[in-house]
């Protein structure tokens, strides 16, 4: 039998910037990716709203395009946003 080694205790893997477009909002510069509702299989809590983004619902996912200081990876600062809550972001 093969053992699979577990996810959690792998590095995480870079994001891609060219997976999404890039947004400028009031602490900088993002990128986004849009997520359509059949590529969803867990929730995802929204930072703007608090609500819960159930799964199955389209959304998009936010990530810094430069890390922040003292951090190699932009990976742990990924959210996932209702649409409308991005979109109002200012």
């Amino acid at each position: 039998m093969v053992r699979r080694h577990n996810k959690h205790l792998r590095p995480p893997r870079p994001l891609n910037p060219s997976l999404g477009t890039s947004a400028v909002k009031h602490d900088g510069a993002w990128v986004v990716r849009a997520i359509s509702g059949q590529a969803t299989h867990k929730s995802y809590r929204c930072p703007s709203c608090n609500q819960i983004i159930p799964p199955g619902t389209p959304h998009v996912v936010a990530w810094p395009k430069e890390p922040p200081p003292g951090s190699d990876s932009a990976v742990a600062y990924r959210r996932h946003w209702h649409t409308a809550c991005w979109q109002r972001r200012p």
